[in-house]
């Protein structure tokens, strides 16, 4: 390592985020730039620890001390290959990722593990500023064909590994832009969108082709497709929301998050002038305490909300790992998001046992009451009800698995006991030459997950059509995150 007691030396320093005041009267990221002196203090920190636990903890295994000793010691051309050899978009996981790898840290043992995440984007805008991340076009092209369903995270993943293993390659998006959740779910604030365009740009010159509008099913056949194509990748997600069946639930304004969410990246994409749902002025309660809550949290503070608070049935997580929560698993701890600092109140042990009626079809609040955990089961605290005020209700509950549909019952894929598109160990289902990845086989998960699973997919797609692949060894579909 560079410095071998860098972590004795320096204390973890991450990037200081834009006063509050300033960052909530725009959409840009809120994080300032971090010193490059301090990043390679950051970098130093990574001790020789002998076994590197942040590789497990990371489902693509990225290679971590390897680019942090490369950072400290300013090889950065060198730690963007290293980076590249296991994450296809580290600009888009050095942003979304909730960092599992820092939970693992030798380090974090005892105190503040390595700023890994904050490494692995420095080296990423570093690469793109530098130009040293170009398209890398195959040499031989297979003439075997692949449509990949779905442009998130897992098919975007999945479509540029077998394109550059030199087969044909075209993703199909229902919406009318590339980028599933990464485009419409995650708002501008948290990841600027043209990090996602100039990836797309990448890709399209390397030889994948985009096809935007295409809604399987409808306008694009599935039979078609299985005749035409040599394998057949779904990566459509895990898209089907969860509800609240509450008394109430019909009242006008109360929203699903990604009902609420697309229409203001749609504004900042400039394709809407204004969004037909708007927090301006409002009292907004947000069903739901992970990040897409945060997300609605912070969408709504930026459209000028009069008040925000957010609901989560669970109780507060401690400030530290619990006996039951030992390292190096992922810490369930209380965090505070950007949006969280910038305003909204957060509260815990809650459940909405019905929606309030304004007399005119329109919600005006909740009844809510406080829960506890008794043999497994949230039991209501009898004497707790009252009535929160709401204008607007967004329920963040996440997402049960994949949209049942028409072309997926054509093509007779089956289901596992979960619900999600049931695969084998080389992620391809019951239907020769059909395969699934990401969330949509997974169930909700993270974005390094849908990564880590479109590249095995990709490898086991590239099997199939060539009796052997050069592309990494695949990560086990039953395998699964500390988180």
């Amino acid at each position: 390592m560079g410095e071998t007691t860098g972590f004795l030396k320096w204390d973890r320093q991450t990037p200081k985020r834009r006063p509050v005041p300033v960052r909530l009267r725009d959409w840009k990221e809120v994080y300032e730039p971090l010193d490059v002196e301090a990043l390679a203090h950051q970098a130093g920190r990574c001790m020789d620890c002998g076994i590197p636990f942040c590789n497990n903890g990371c489902p693509l295994g990225n290679l971590i001390p390897d680019w942090n000793d490369l950072v400290y010691r300013n090889h950065w051309r060198e730690a963007i290959d290293r980076l590249h050899a296991t994450n296809n978009f580290p600009e888009f996981t050095g942003r979304l990722c909730p960092a599992p790898c820092e939970s693992a840290c030798v380090v974090g043992i005892n105190s503040d593990p390595v700023a890994i995440k904050q490494v692995e984007v420095e080296i990423i805008d570093r690469a793109w500023a530098e130009g040293w991340v170009e398209p890398q076009v195959p040499s031989v092209r297979t003439g075997k064909r692949v449509v990949v369903i779905g442009s998130g995270p897992a098919g975007l993943a999945a479509a540029q590994q077998l394109t550059r293993a030199g087969h044909d390659v075209v993703v199909l998006e229902r919406s009318d832009r590339i980028g599933g959740l990464l485009r419409y779910g995650i708002p501008e604030f948290k990841m600027e969108k043209r990090h996602l365009d100039r990836r797309l740009e990448q890709m399209e010159a390397e030889g994948t082709e985009f096809r935007v509008g295409a809604i399987v099913g409808e306008n694009v056949d599935a039979e078609v497709l299985l005749a035409s194509h040599d394998a057949v990748v779904l990566a459509c997600g895990a898209t089907a929301w969860r509800d609240l069946s509450v008394p109430g639930r019909e009242l006008s304004g109360i929203h699903q998050a990604m009902e609420y969410l697309p229409l203001a990246n749609k504004v900042q994409e400039g394709d809407l002038s204004a969004p037909s749902i708007d927090a301006g002025g409002k009292h907004v309660v947000i069903i739901g305490g992970g990040d897409t809550g945060a997300d609605c949290l912070g969408t709504s503070l930026r459209q000028g909300a009069a008040k925000v608070t957010q609901l989560e049935i669970m109780p507060a997580p401690p400030e530290t790992r619990s006996e039951a929560n030992p390292w190096p698993q992922y810490a369930m701890v209380m965090r505070t998001s950007s949006a969280h600092e910038e305003g909204g109140e957060r509260v815990y042990s809650v459940n909405t046992e019905r929606f309030v009626d304004d007399g005119a079809g329109n919600v005006r609040a909740l009844l809510i009451h406080e829960v506890a955990m008794r043999d497994g089961r949230f039991v209501k605290v009898e004497g707790t009800e009252h009535e929160l005020p709401a204008d607007l209700v967004f329920l963040a509950m996440g997402f049960v698995g994949p949209e049942r549909g028409s072309w997926l019952d054509q093509l007779g894929v089956t289901l596992d006991e979960r619900g999600n598109v049931a695969r084998d160990e080389h992620y391809m289902t019951n239907i020769p030459g059909v395969f699934v990845a990401g969330d949509m086989g997974r169930g909700q998960s993270l974005i390094v997950w849908a990564i880590a699973e479109g590249r095995a997919c990709a490898a086991g797609v590239d099997t199939r059509l060539m009796g052997e692949s050069r592309l990494p060894v695949p990560i086990p579909p039953t395998a699964r995150p500390l988180v």
